[in-house]
């Protein structure tokens, strides 16, 4: 039998992450976008105030990367890297990648994404634990209001609460431990009472990003990396958001001069151009899975589409541009600008609970008695996208490209919709 369509059935396709009948019939369709903006079938031209979901680091249309995926579809599409098949550009961009690392002497492993990338990285984690003869080391540790991905293990070690409920999470991959944000001797006291010799890592974003932007007190991220080289516990970076660019240095690593031995990355790899992520591995994992042995263990990893041709196509010509254009740097100067102007606005909007900056990514954090998604969506109105994350706070992320006057912009229309909610 037959059911009659509602108007909240919408268009076949099921959006990610939305309460749905929050969002069916009030979606906005992009059919193009260039530089800094977004255009809608509607004719709203929008300025891309959060990178898309933080990955549009060099801004969107970019010809020449859309040319080396054409070169690269009509030389080869791609082909896979497992076994004894590799393609030449997923080694050209894993020897490229490699230079550019946090880690030196780095493996690098490709795949699809971040979710992918935290997915292997947690995995070999455990994996090499066992390899060492210390199967009982399992245990992953990460911090509240974290966002690690969507898969098995990202949503296992999810510190946003949203995202772990209903889905039997204490099941669906056991063994993960949460602590609080910036808390140090929280971190000690979970290592002392569940004992080290059961825990195979520490896993977490050098900012916060869908959490909240949540900066690293000054600090901390020190402390952390001492402390899991006092324990035996591997100290995960998650640089799917931070990576190449955003945080004014290649990786937020080199910012907070910290030597991690796993980082995982997507997004600004190829700037959304095309899916793509990975694994940096430090020679203290990779090598006894490299040793010449019969007992050399293999490392059970990889994605059809793991080490894409096209994508590490793409991925190199993102990266000529991030070099070229001096995009790096220039994220580091929108930083202090973005810095100075969110602490103007905290001190002119009474309805500002706090600022955060964490390189060339802010969040602004509004009264409760403001809706952060009442904000955003007026901001849309005045041609503005930013995005509620946890904590009623505002997403500030744009391209590296932004201008001045566009940041400007941008600050001084959240400064606007806010007058217009506190005067009701």
């Amino acid at each position: 039998m037959s059911r009659t369509p509602t108007v909240l059935d919408g268009p076949a396709l099921w959006p990610a992450q939305a309460h749905l009948p929050s969002v069916l019939g009030r979606q906005i369709v992009i059919d193009r976008a260039a530089g800094s903006y977004l255009h809608a079938v509607d004719g709203r031209r929008l300025f891309d105030g959060t990178a898309g979901l933080w990955y549009a680091n060099i801004g969107h249309g970019h010809p020449a990367l859309a040319e080396a995926a054409r070169e690269q579809m009509l030389r080869l599409e791609t082909y896979h890297v497992f076994s004894r098949f590799v393609n030449d550009q997923a080694i050209a961009l894993g020897e490229r990648l490699a230079g550019l690392s946090p880690i030196a002497d780095p493996k690098v492993i490709l795949n699809s994404g971040g979710s992918d990338a935290i997915d292997v990285a947690c995995k070999l984690a455990r994996r090499h634990w066992q390899r060492e003869g210390r199967p009982g080391k399992t245990v992953v540790i990460s911090r509240e209001h974290a966002y690690h991905g969507l898969h098995a293990f990202g949503t296992s070690i999810a510190g946003i609460e949203v995202n772990r409920e209903g889905y039997g999470t204490e099941s669906l991959v056991p063994e993960t431990v949460r602590v609080p944000v910036h808390d140090v001797d929280a971190l000690a006291k979970t290592i002392a009472e569940l004992g080290a010799d059961t825990i195979a890592a520490f896993v977490t974003e050098p900012v916060q990003g869908t959490g909240g932007v949540n900066p690293p007190a000054p600090g901390y991220l020190e402390a952390v990396q001492e402390l899991c080289r006092d324990n035996d516990i591997l100290f995960v970076l998650d640089e799917v958001i931070t990576g190449f660019g955003r945080t004014g240095t290649m990786f937020a690593a080199e910012r907070y001069g910290l030597q991690p031995d796993l980082v995982t990355f997507a997004k600004g790899v190829t700037s959304g151009y095309a899916p793509l992520g990975g694994v940096l591995v430090a020679p203290r994992i990779w090598e006894p899975f490299y040793a010449d042995g019969a007992d050399t263990p293999a490392f059970r990893y990889g994605a059809t589409y793991s080490g894409h041709a096209t994508a590490c196509a793409v991925a190199q010509a993102n990266l000529d541009v991030l070099e070229r254009d001096g995009l790096v740097a220039r994220a580091a100067e929108l930083e202090q600008l973005l810095d100075t102007r969110l602490a103007q606005l905290a001190a002119n909007r009474p309805s500002v609970a706090e600022v955060r900056v964490g390189g060339f990514l802010g969040g602004v954090t509004v009264v409760d008695e403001i809706r952060a998604e009442d904000v955003t969506d007026a901001l849309l109105d005045l041609g503005f996208v930013s995005r509620p994350l946890r904590g009623n706070n505002l997403q500030i992320s744009p391209p590296f490209i932004t201008t001045d006057d566009e940041l400007v912009a941008f600050v001084d229309a959240i400064d606007h919709v806010l007058a217009e909610q506190e005067r009701g």
